[in-house]
């Protein structure tokens, strides 16, 4: 009897053993998977999605689309390891999310604001743009020269941008004009039909310097917001990686080479 009791109890020590290794082994593999930094599961390649018209972070120049937001993605794209599926398509910048949404882009640059109604429906990359909305009038309008000013004016500006929003929710008498194509926005206060535009400023800004000579900018900079990459929902891997190769490119100073071309020296 004794001698069995032993064996049992032999046997029992042998089983404990081998599930704490077992259940030792998988925990030890499971921090070293997660330790592993950069090691994403990545598609070859992703559909991209840009704006055609928003100078000077995409815009089309004898027929190929350029700009700041072009090079960077492209950049990003290499730095992480993936390509950009064909060339990057083209849409209206109220079509942007909903193709997100959908699936029909797993990626878009446009200079998208980061705001908290856009993060229930998308996901964004870490803020990579600071910027903001001013406000532009034709160069002898005397009467608008603030926020303020633009009640009970008639306002131009883009549809599905966060300038549409921030006019219906800062002012009480407005109407609103909204267009789908930016030159329309400027149009409308350079042929009278608008009294101002509010959009985002280094659109205006640089409209201005290289088209618009009839405006001039007024008032401050207002409502200061970020742009970050939108990034389809689900595609935790990718929001990693997209980080991962712009915090890259900003330390080994290929962001600033980027900005400095289509934007100047930031001194």
């Amino acid at each position: 009897m004794f001698s069995k009791k032993k064996n049992w109890i032999f046997m029992l020590a042998l089983i404990s053993l081998f599930v704490l290794a077992a259940c030792g082994s998988d925990d030890s593999s499971g921090n070293e998977s997660e330790a592993e930094d950069g090691d994403y599961d990545l598609n070859e390649s992703y559909t991209v999605v840009a704006d055609n018209s928003f100078v000077p972070f995409e815009f089309m120049e004898d027929g190929e689309l350029v700009g700041f937001d072009i090079d960077l993605i492209t950049a990003i794209a290499e730095e992480a390891g993936f390509e950009i599926d064909g060339k990057i398509q083209t849409t209206n910048f109220d079509g942007i999310i909903p193709g997100l949404q959908t699936g029909q882009f797993e990626i878009a640059v446009a200079g998208i604001g980061i705001t908290e109604e856009r993060k229930q429906t998308i996901d964004y990359s870490d803020p990579y743009y600071e910027s903001g909305l001013t406000i532009a009038v034709q160069q002898d309008n005397e009467d608008i020269n603030s926020i303020e000013d633009l009640e009970g004016k008639t306002v131009a500006t883009r549809l599905g941008s966060t300038s549409s929003q921030f006019l219906e929710e800062t002012l009480e008498d407005k109407t609103i004009d909204t267009y789908e194509q930016l030159d329309q926005v400027y149009m409308a206060v350079e042929n009278g039909s608008a009294d101002a535009v509010l959009y985002d400023t280094p659109n205006v800004e640089y409209y201005i310097a290289t088209t618009g000579d009839g405006l001039k900018t007024v008032g401050d900079n207002y409502q200061a917001e970020e742009y970050g990459i939108a990034i389809s929902k689900g595609n935790d891997d990718l929001v990693a990686a997209i980080n991962d190769a712009l915090a890259t490119l900003q330390e080994n100073g290929t962001y600033d080479e980027i900005y400095d071309k289509w934007f100047g020296n930031e001194e």
